[in-house]
């Protein structure tokens, strides 16, 4: 518990200094480079603080040049802080449309070019879908827990089908990512933080010529990311046509 407390104490240091830095620059010069550079480098410290190592694979095969889709699995609220400073060059994400609400903070998010999604909107999470490969189209990366939530129990869930239409459509390279043992550090639905190891695996790129549809890059993606996860987090790939319907309608992005 006592790294969680430092955590947040380093946290309660670090945002009031964010905000008077980073929010009057990115409103000055419309420009988030800062701002951003200032968020990720909280992350890692608040990681590092919280007593968590990181133990990265496969950072090689990226090529800081080129415009990625990483599609990850999702076990805690510490993923997000973990996995997003370790992507090279500036990446955007998909974020509740509650947040755009408050001035500042929407301000700067849009700013940013995150992308609001109304979970619960199916013609929004098209929406989105369209917002976000405009995004990309700009050069930016783009990370999704392709999960559409966390997991309670670390197994791999199915995925949600906008993601995939979003690569299709975009037809750039998408980087499957593992995120191994976070599930053990900061379970879903519990507060405090055991110091432990994560490891990130990031897979070979799936360049756009090898996509084969919708369909079959959704079951490759799945297929790679399950393949890396411990024996009793892995899953049995379930096609989409399987998936609950009521389910695949609550999706924020298909």
């Amino acid at each position: 518990m006592i790294h969680t407390v430092i955590m947040l104490a380093f946290w309660s240091v670090a945002l009031p200094v964010a905000a008077l830095v980073g929010f009057p620059s990115t409103f000055i010069t419309r420009d988030i480079t800062l701002f951003f550079r200032m968020v990720m480098w909280g992350m890692k410290t608040s990681v590092w603080l919280a007593g968590v190592r990181l133990e990265t694979e496969g950072l090689e095969k990226l090529d800081p040049s080129k415009t990625y889709i990483f599609m990850s699995n999702h076990t805690s609220n510490l993923d997000p802080p973990i996995l997003l400073p370790l992507i090279p060059k500036r990446t955007s994400v998909m974020a509740k449309k509650e947040l755009f609400r408050y001035p500042i903070l929407g301000e700067t998010m849009r700013i940013g070019q995150l992308v609001p999604v109304d979970r619960g909107n199916r013609e929004a999470g098209i929406a989105a879908v369209r917002a976000a490969a405009e995004v990309i189209r700009q050069g930016l990366n783009m990370t999704i827990y392709v999960e559409g939530k966390r997991s309670f129990d670390g197994k791999l869930l199915p995925f949600k089908k906008g993601p995939f239409y979003l690569a299709v459509e975009c037809a750039v390279p998408v980087v499957p990512v593992t995120i191994v043992n976070t599930n053990l550090i900061m379970p879903k639905a519990r507060f405090g933080i055991t110091p432990g190891t994560a490891q990130v695996i990031f897979h070979d790129p799936i360049p756009p010529s090898e996509f084969g549809g919708r369909d079959r890059l959704m079951e490759r993606v799945w297929n790679v990311i399950n393949e890396s996860l411990p024996p009793g987090q892995q899953g049995s790939y379930r096609k989409p046509t399987e998936v609950d319907a009521r389910e695949a309608a609550r999706t924020p992005v298909s």
